[in-house]
């Protein structure tokens, strides 16, 4: 299991965490969400022992990661920006992983390289910013890591390659179970492929649950009628006699209020990722406002 316990992090007065908690069990598919600056590329850079928190601490299976190297040989990381040698080619690369990593597998190399199909002369730095982005995933998938921690991972990349990537990742998840940490804005993708979610906002985790709990525990409800008492209605909106809500709660309790009420209308529908995300960070107060410019 790959843990965040009380870890705060500041920059020059920013509190970039601020308590943060997060445990990452072993072989999950577990997404990391948040508005731009919740402080997510920051927990990712404590989680690959890049920063030592100021408090707190990190470990993967009830080890310290900042400075063991054992550890940090098993962990595989994608940044969001991917650096490369300005002169290196993807043989190059190769090379220095092949010397940085004892698990790398020539093997797998070549036969990624018919999946990506990167030219193995010129300057990586000169590729497009998705061929590059498949350059570290053949690289980093063939050092075998125990832990993937991938932060915006396929941005960049076409749709075709895009799945191609996933298969790959959900491949290795099945096979070896891999323990994967994905940070993305693309919920929709996460939602596909994540088994456990994170929500954070201002350096703190807001919520983390199975996505199967999180969903089961938010529903939409159109309906007819007035509210019945005693439902946490995180968000409400009408058009003509049509009120459609958010509310937190089992579907069992939601469903024998409404037929409680004696409504003459209601339909009780599940929520996708992104809805939960919009509500969990403030329901209306979060979403998209209407100006005129």
């Amino acid at each position: 299991m790959l843990e965040m316990n009380h870890v705060t992090k500041t920059f020059g007065g920013f509190k970039a965490l601020d308590d943060l908690s997060m445990a990452v069990p072993k072989g999950a598919v577990y997404g990391l969400v948040g508005p731009n600056g919740a402080g997510k590329t920051t927990a990712i850079r404590h989680l690959t022992g890049v920063y030592r928190p100021d408090s707190g601490e990190i470990t993967m299976e009830g080890l310290p990661v900042y400075e063991n190297t054992a550890l940090k040989e098993r962990i595989g990381y994608i940044p969001d920006e991917v650096f490369y040698y300005p002169a290196a080619s993807l043989e190059d690369m190769r090379r220095f992983y092949r010397r940085m990593y004892k698990t790398f597998d020539d093997e797998l190399f070549d036969r990624l390289h018919e999946v990506f199909q990167l030219p193995k002369k010129g300057h990586i730095r000169r590729f497009s910013k998705g061929m590059q982005k498949q350059a570290a995933f053949q690289l980093t998938l063939c050092i075998r890591p125990d832990v993937l921690i991938l932060d915006e991972p396929v941005d960049g990349l076409d749709p075709v390659m895009r799945r191609q990537v996933w298969n790959l990742i959900l491949s290795d998840v099945a096979q070896r179970q891999t323990t994967v940490l994905i940070s993305s804005h693309n919920l929709r993708e996460l939602e596909d492929i994540c088994d456990h979610v994170g929500i954070m906002d201002h350096g703190k985790m807001l919520l983390q649950r199975s996505l199967a709990d999180m969903q089961g525990a938010t529903y939409k409800v159109q309906m007819v009628g007035d509210v019945p008492e005693g439902l946490q209605v995180l968000h409400e909106n009408q058009s003509g006699r049509l009120k459609t809500l958010v509310i937190r709660g089992s579907a069992e309790e939601i469903t024998q209020r409404m037929q409680g009420a004696g409504l003459a209308y209601f339909d009780i529908l599940p929520l996708s990722l992104e809805e939960i995300f919009i509500y969990e960070l403030g329901g209306v107060n979060y979403e998209v406002k209407n100006m005129v410019l």
